[in-house]
Parts: structure tokens; C-alpha cells; sequence
């Protein structure tokens, strides 16, 4: 079972990845038994490469950057008609994070030229002409606090800057060094909310009166994760993975998730935002891990091996399980196919069963080779929409105690009997992150992981949602109850002599 992990640590357990083949999603926030949720999604980009960064215009508009012909440029969705046209055709630079200009029918949005000059340009809604509105600041995020004022993240080296210009006195003041790229208004406020990342340990939630400059802390978060928005009952929204999470500083002390999205085509989360009166939620996500996995598995069984190296990264890893590095490297991954086609005139892979984790999938296959069966895993790790590593384990011989003892440890796991848990684990049992990061070694520290776990976990339950078994290896999709909040999470088990040797945690 996975160890201690509250609902704020799970929010932050992925780190934040550039985005490259992304999609816009659009949903209305509901009611629902009196507490919020979100309706049906629906990808209102649909568009091949990076599509990002959307914002309001009004209730029927939404805008975003999407791609083109090579660039990035400004589209505007029509919610009613569900049509996109474009407010930006720019062919000495390509457009990003953009938003209505207040009082005017303009976008502004950040402009970064093939010279490599990067502005912040206004956009007129029917001529799409540009206007440069702050001359000689590198912005790279913005809000529009009112017609006159603008809250700015400025490039400075190797961070960001928040600053706050008048463009009526055209006076700029630096509130805060080293700030990340959310920045929103605070509903039923003057104020702004920015992430301040200058403490090394932790980053925090601030707002700024932009007037004044005054700032507050409103609550630390850990590091990796900046993308948020508020909602009018003054709840923050964050991502982990397809789940948002849920944070009301006036009444909450713990995070608690706020939708579980179940629609595969949703990887990786990021951009959120709301419209107005926060009946709409806009975000951005990652091609489905699960699509680029079968999409390369689908190229495998047609033999197309330039379409199956396309769904993996340049310098991607395969190996042995844990961590038996076989090669490394797109060329080296296309040739050791290629060979193993040339000789192998029969192979199909057929997937038994599949387990999605974050950016990770594991499937159980079964491979047909000249007419012989055999069974294997794989688990594929994706990011940016490409496969950067695949970790294959092998069935080396059957043992039929390997469930029984795994099923074993999960009754007293759900009991909390710390002695039961730890008799069914071998004296010098480890536990790894995947792929083999060192955790515990041994009972003891096995035991002090636990312990207090089971103390202060009275709810504490964990029911096996899938489970793969191949020899000695049992393979248990987990979802848990801890506190009140619910979390997912995988385990490898490898058992040896009747005893669960060690235990590899795939998050």
C-alpha cells in the first residue's frame, strides 16, 4: 500500500512539463447536491500542436493561442455557434496568452517576433491591427486589473518579476522578485493573486493590491505547481494530473479534489480559467497518455515502424525492469525494431489489461510471435505527447503463493494492524519509486512509515481496482480513502518465498 499522503501533497506530485501537442477544454460548473462539479467537456481547440492559454472574452467568447501554418496565433471559440475564427495573423511573430483589453473591443497579448523580441501588443477585435502597449518591458504574463492599470510578470534573467504599470502615468513599480505565471483577480476583492516562488522549501499563494502594493501570504503550497483560478465562493482551483483539486482559504485547512475527469482523452491538466461568474471552466491538457500509448501499439501491429518511432521521444529510455537500461535514443529504438521485423515476419500485441497513473500506463500484453503466445508488461512513460521511456517486465516462472500473500497485506492494511502488515513483508523487504529510487529498506523502517499512518487514519481503505499478475509479480491498481480524501496510486510486488520482497510505487 502506498504510504502516508494527504490530498495537498497529492495535488503536487507531478511537476509542471512544457506543453507541446495540447488541446483547450471547455465545461460548465454546476450545482449538484449542493456542491460544485463540472458538466460535460468538450475540446473546443481540436486542433493538432499547441493550443493554450485561454481566457474570457465574455460568456460566449473564448480566446486562446492556438497553431497554424508554423505559428501561433489568437482564436476566438463562439460558444453558441461552436465556431473558431482568428483575431491575430501575424507573420513576423506568433501571439500567446491572450486577453480582452477592458472597456475596448480589443485583445491584448504577448507578441515574440522571429527577431526574438517579445512585447505586449493590444489587438483590435474586427481589423486584428496591433498596437504595442508596453514599449520596453519583456512581459511574460498579464492581467488587466482595470482599463489604466496592468499586473506584469517581467523576464529578468532566469525568473520572473511582478510589476505593476500604470499606462496612464507610465510609471512601473517590481512588487515581488521570482514569480510564477498565474495571475488572477480575487473574486469580491481589490486584489490580485500571484505564486511567490522565493522560499526554497515551498512556494506560496499571495495577493497584491495593486494600488497600494500590498502583499499577503494566503496559503504555502509546495513547489512544481503554479497553474490556478478562483471561483465566487473563494475557493482556489488546482490540477494534479485529469483530477482538480479544491482549496477555500477562509474555511479549509486541507485541499480536497473537486472533479475526477473520467474521459481518457484528458492527460496532464494545466491552464485553468474561469469566466466571470465562474459558471464556466476553461483548461488545457496534455494528449492522453493512453492514446499515445495505443496509438503506438497500433503502428506496431501494422508493422509501420516510422509511425510507431513517431510516438516516441528523441532520447527515450527502454529497459528491463526496474532499471536495466537496454538503449537509449529514438535512431537506436528505430533500428532495433527494424531488425527484429526482419526477422520476425509473424508478431501481433494484443493488450490484456491497461493501468493509467499520471503520465505513466501499464499494460498487460500478450504477444504472438509465429503462432507462440507470450505474456509481458510494459509501462510507458509519456510527456509533451511522445513515449520517453518503456520498461518491460518478463514472466520468469509461475508462483501461486505471490496473490495470497499481496492479498494478505491489503486485509491488514484496511485493518491498520501494524504487526499483520509487516509479518507479510520479507525481513529485508524494500520499497522503491519507479522506476528504482530507494524508499525503506527492512521491517523496521517499514514499521515507522506506518505506524503512525494507521494511527491517525481511521478511515483508512484501499480496494484493488485492476491487478495484473505475471509469475512472482503482482501488479495492483489502488484506490484510496485516507482522511476523507480518496487518491490512486500503483504497487509492484515482487514475492519471493512466501514473503513480499520488495514493493516499487508508480505514481
Amino acid at each position: 500500500m502506498s504510504s502516508k499522503v494527504s490530498a495537498l501533497l497529492l495535488l503536487f506530485t507531478i511537476g509542471v512539463q512544457a506543453q507541446m501537442n495540447t488541446e483547450v477544454y471547455l465545461m460548465d460548473i454546476i450545482s449538484e447536491d449542493g456542491r460544485l462539479t463540472v458538466g460535460p467537456v468538450k475540446n473546443i481547440s481540436n486542433n493538432e500542436g499547441y493550443d493554450n492559454q485561454p481566457s474570457f472574452y465574455n460568456d460566449n467568447l473564448v480566446l486562446f493561442a492556438a497553431t497554424r501554418n508554423g505559428q501561433t496565433d489568437i482564436a476566438q471559440y463562439n460558444v453558441r455557434d461552436a465556431v473558431i475564427q482568428w483575431v491575430s495573423d501575424t507573420e513576423q511573430g506568433s501571439e500567446y496568452s491572450p486577453l480582452k483589453v477592458p472597456g475596448k473591443k480589443k485583445v491584448s497579448s504577448i507578441r515574440l517576433d522571429t527577431s526574438g523580441l517579445q512585447r505586449l501588443y493590444s489587438y483590435d477585435m474586427g481589423s486584428g491591427k496591433p498596437e504595442l502597449v508596453l514599449k520596453d518591458q519583456k512581459v511574460g504574463y498579464h492581467l488587466w486589473y482595470n482599463e489604466d492599470v496592468l499586473v506584469t510578470t517581467v523576464l529578468v534573467e532566469n525568473s520572473m518579476d511582478l510589476v505593476v504599470s500604470n499606462l496612464k502615468d507610465h510609471t512601473n513599480y517590481t512588487y515581488a522578485k521570482n514569480v510564477g505565471r498565474s495571475l488572477h483577480k480575487i473574486p469580491n476583492s481589490n486584489l490580485v493573486s500571484f505564486i511567490s516562488k522565493e522560499q526554497k522549501d515551498h512556494w506560496e499563494i499571495k495577493s497584491l493590491n495593486p494600488i497600494t502594493g500590498a502583499t499577503e501570504t494566503i496559503t504555502k503550497i509546495p513547489m512544481t505547481s503554479e497553474d490556478m483560478c478562483w471561483l465566487l465562493n473563494g475557493s482556489i482551483l488546482m490540477a494534479r494530473g485529469n483530477m482538480i483539486f479544491q482549496f477555500n482559504p477562509d474555511k479549509d485547512e486541507n485541499w480536497s479534489i473537486f472533479h475526477r475527469f473520467k474521459d481518457k482523452n484528458l492527460g496532464a491538466i494545466s491552464r485553468l480559467q474561469t469566466n466571470a461568474n465562474a459558471s464556466k471552466l476553461a483548461l488545457v491538457s496534455e494528449v492522453s497518455p493512453e492514446l499515445v500509448v495505443q496509438r503506438q501499439v497500433s503502428a506496431f501491429n501494422k508493422r509501420d515502424l516510422n509511425a510507431f518511432a513517431a510516438c516516441y521521444s528523441n532520447d527515450v529510455v527502454v529497459r528491463n525492469f526496474p532499471n536495466d537500461t537496454l538503449y537509449t535514443g529514438n535512431a537506436a529504438l528505430k533500428n532495433n525494431y527494424k531488425n527484429f521485423y526482419d526477422r520476425t515476419p509473424e508478431v501481433t500485441v494484443e493488450v490484456l489489461k491497461r493501468i493509467s497513473i499520471g503520465n505513466k500506463v501499464i499494460d498487460e500484453e500478450k504477444a504472438t510471435i509465429a503462432g507462440k503466445e507470450h505474456r509481458q508488461v510494459a509501462i510507458y512513460e509519456v510527456k509533451n505527447g511522445l513515449i520517453t521511456s518503456m520498461t518491460f517486465i518478463f514472466e520468469n516462472h509461475r508462483n501461486e503463493e505471490a496473490v495470497t500473500i499481496v492479498d494478505k497485506q491489503l486485509e491488514v492494511y484496511n485493518a491498520r494492524d501494524i504487526n499483520g502488515f509487516v509479518a507479510t513483508y520479507d525481513e529485508n523487504i524494500e520499497t522503491y519509486d519507479f522506476p528504482s529510487k530507494l524508499r525503506s529498506k527492512g521491517h523496521e523502517q517499514l514499521r515507522s512509515g506506518y505506524e503512525g499512518f494507521f494511527e491517525s487514519t481511521p478511515d483508512l481503505n484501499c480496494t484493488i481496482t485492476q491487478r495484473i499478475v505475471l509469475g512472482n509479480i503482482v501488479i495492483d491498481e489502488e484506490f484510496l480513502t485516507i482522511n476523507g480524501n480518496n487518491a490512486d496510486a500503483v504497487a509492484i510486488y515482487e514475492v519471493k518465498d512466501g514473503k513480499i520482497a520488495k514493493v516499487t510505487f508508480v505514481r
